[in-house]
Order: C-alpha cells, then structure tokens, then sequence
C-alpha cells in the first residue's frame, strides 16, 4: 500500500471486501426471505424489532478488532516484526477475555431490554429466542473479526472474501434446512448465522497463521501493559462510537415499536437492505484505514493526501451508482421480503419504499462518513470519530422522540440521513486540518 496509485490500490483492495460484504448481506437477506415468505409477518417484525440491538453487539466486536489492526498495520507498514507479532498476540489475548464477558451480559440483557424496547408482546417470544441464539455465537463472531482484521492490516483482502462466500453458501442451505423440512421455525435462522460465522473464522483463522512475518511465541503473550493500553486507547473510541450509534439506533427502536407490526414490518424489510446499501462503503472503509495506516506508519504523508482524494470521487461515484439502482428497483426489492394479500401488507409495502428512496437518495453522504472516518482511524485519531458518533446519536434522537411528534414515521426515515449528515459535520473538518499539518512535516519525518 505504501507504492503505487491510491486510487487503484484503494479500489482493488475494496473489490474482494465489496464482495464479502456483499455474500454476507446475501445471506441476511436470505434470512429474512425464508422467514417472512415461511413464517409470516409476524416472525419477519420479531426478526426486526431488536434490529439496532443486534448491531451493537457486532459493532463492539468491529471496534476493538478494527482498533487493534490499525497499530497492526502500522508496525507491518513500518516493517517492525517483534512489535507485530507482540500487538498480535495481545489482540488475541484481549478478544477472548471479550468475547467470554459479552456473551454472558448479552445473553442476560435480552428480557429486559425487549421490555425497555417495548417489543410487541405478540413477537416477543420469537424475538427473544432468535436473540439469545445469536448471542451465544459471539465468541464464532469475534473470531471472525480479529482473523479478517489481522489478514487485512496485511493487505489482503481475498481471503476473507472466499471465508463470507463460503459462509454465504453454507447459510443459505443450513437456513433452507433447518427453516422448511426440520421446522425449526426462527431458531433455525439464527442457529444458521452462527454456523456459518463460526466455518468463516475458523478459515480465515488458518490462513492467517501461515502468514510469514507471524510468529508468535509465548514470550509475545507476557503482559505488556503499554502496549494493551495502545491497543486499547486506538479501540475504545471506536466500541464507544459503535455503542452511541446503537443507543440511538434503540431510541429509534423504541419508537418504531409503539407504531404497530404493520410499520415495524415495512421498516424492517428496508433495514434488511440496509447492508447492500452501504456494502461499498464499509469495503471502501476497510481499504482506507489499511492504506492509511500502512502510508502513516512508513511516513509517507504525500500518500495519504492523495488517497483522500481518489477515495472521495470513488465513493460518491459508486453511492450514485447503487443509491439509483434502489430507487429505480426498489418496489421489486422490498415487495420481495413483504408477501401476502391484505391492507396490512400493502401498507408495509408503501414505508419500506418510502424509507428506501430517502435513504438511497442521499447516500453519498454516508459514504463520505466512511471515507473520512477511516482517515482519521488509520492515523491513529479514533478520538473525533467517536464524538462523531456522538452526533448521529442526537441526530437520530432529536428525530426519533421530537421529529415523530409531527412527522410521525417520515421522521424516523428523515433521521437516518441526518445523523450520518451530523457525523461528517465533526470529521471533516478535523480531517482537513490533521492532512494540513502532516503537509508541513519533511518528507519521512515520523508525525
């Protein structure tokens, strides 16, 4: 990452993560085809009203595992072996304590805040058992993570490609089985996912254990406190961020859940389709905080400008692209996930759309969030990404509980694209000024 045009070197490294990401949204939406065209409305509203919930564990997850490849990326870009293979080992040793500790308060937490959530009594059995599955494959999701983090601070990006495509496949079929001929009815979706999870991290697990420059030994899992507490200082931001999203994204649960099935519904079958929407995005992001990281560790600063700019015009470029795509197939799309005859399903019909088009109309401002927020992370800032995280939580708070005063639902669609327009009004200026003062540093001075 560290030779050649940014540009290109952003864009193909995104390609196989674009595509990863794209089979693991394949099978999300798979998910929730099997379960509404099988089990109904009902099951596909239980599915989704614990949506934001569901986010936040993955996303606490994303963080630490993405903080800890950011110092990664830094001491392989900075060909500095014996301070890698430490920061691996402490990664490792960090997750596991993680993952034991989230899925016990993840598992306990799923009564009461269905209850502060105000899920529908009706879906709340349902809701319940799909949620305490999924937890219980934390520790499969954390494997994931740090394996695909670890290969991708090295950058490379294929292998986690082949480990969702395969997982992708595997769960398609384990959800066909368990869903239609075993019966197994919502708790047969969800025990797919952490399958398929579980196969995806052992894999990329394995390879990421022949890389050469790994090699760990005992001695680089002795405590080291500096250097948790980097691995730490660069992931807390980032889990913090995650978390404030998810609190807002919950307040914005709470109120869609007082709005009846029929809505939660409707809001479901757009979230679903949420992932493909910002599918290049989250590659895209991936691919900048390597490429950054790799450019700040070796010091090449005029690198780092330069793939702000190409990474800019390929976002906003390809948020066009797809953002079109969903408003001109959008009814097929999201009529897809709401089947059956009644006003109940034509009603669903009509906010899943209404919700797609006002998202997918103004998608370049997400993908710039991604842009810059990766910036930032892969120069070791997770600081002001975090507070950004703090203004899509007003963002979508303010619109949540006051906007639906008078907007109603509308105001819950409108708040989306306010909280990521509130997030890129904190990064981008402080972008700006951290490429301004790296400009004024010699050439190959550390910063």
């Amino acid at each position: 990452m560290t030779e050649g045009s940014p540009g290109k070197l952003i864009f193909f490294f995104a390609i196989p993560l674009m595509l990863g990401n794209m089979c693991q949204q394949l099978y999300t939406v798979v998910d929730t085809l099997v379960v509404s065209r099988t089990l109904g409305v009902q099951a596909l509203a239980a599915m989704g009203s614990a949506d934001w919930y569901m986010f936040m564990v993955p996303g606490i997850i994303m963080g630490f595992t993405q903080g800890f490849a950011i110092l990664i990326a830094n001491f392989f870009g900075a060909s500095d072996n014996g301070s890698l293979n430490r920061a691996i080992a402490h990664s490792i040793r960090l997750s596991g304590v993680l993952a034991i500790i989230l899925t016990a308060l993840a598992i306990l937490s799923v009564p009461p805040v269905l209850a502060l959530l105000r899920t529908p009594s009706e879906i709340r059995p349902l809701t319940r058992l799909y949620l305490t599955i999924y937890f219980a494959g934390i520790p499969a999701i954390v494997l994931y993570n740090l394996s695909a983090s670890v290969l991708r601070a090295f950058g490379n990006s294929k292998v986690p490609l082949y480990a969702m495509i395969g997982a992708s496949v595997m769960n398609i079929g384990l959800d066909i089985l368990f869903v239609v001929p075993l019966q197994m009815g919502i708790a047969g979706a969800a025990l797919a996912t952490v399958i398929a999870q579980l196969c995806a991290g052992l894999f990329c697990t394995v390879v990421a254990s022949r890389i050469p420059e790994i090699s760990l030994t005992k001695d680089d899992f002795g405590t080291e406190r500096n250097l948790d507490k980097e691995l730490l200082r660069l992931s807390t931001p980032m889990v913090l961020q995650n978390i404030l999203i998810s609190i807002g994204g919950m307040i914005v649960g709470y109120v869609v859940n007082g709005l009846g099935v029929t809505f939660i519904a409707g809001y479901t079958a757009t979230n679903k389709l949420y992932g493909m929407l910002e599918v290049a995005a989250v590659a895209y992001g991936f691919a900048i905080v390597t490429y950054t990281g790799q450019n700040y560790g070796a010091a090449r600063y005029d690198r780092i400008r330069q793939g702000f700019k190409a990474s800019l015009l390929i976002a906003v470029l390809t948020s066009a692209a797809i953002g079109g795509l969903m408003i001109l197939f959008g009814r097929t799309i999201t009529g897809a996930f709401l089947t059956g005859s009644g006003p109940e399903v034509e009603e669903a019909k009509v906010i899943a759309y209404r919700y797609l088009v006002i998202m997918a109309g103004f998608l370049w401002i997400l993908y710039v969030l991604y842009v810059v927020r990766s910036m930032l992370q892969g120069m070791g800032n997770t600081l002001v990404p975090m507070i950004s995280g703090g203004g899509e939580f007003i963002a979508r708070t303010l619109m949540a509980l006051v906007g639906s005063l008078f907007m109603g639902g509308t105001a819950i669609m409108i708040g989306e694209v306010a909280a990521w327009a509130a997030a890129d009004i904190v990064m981008v200026p402080a972008l700006i000024k951290r490429i301004r003062q790296l400009r004024k540093l010699p050439a190959g001075e550390k910063a």
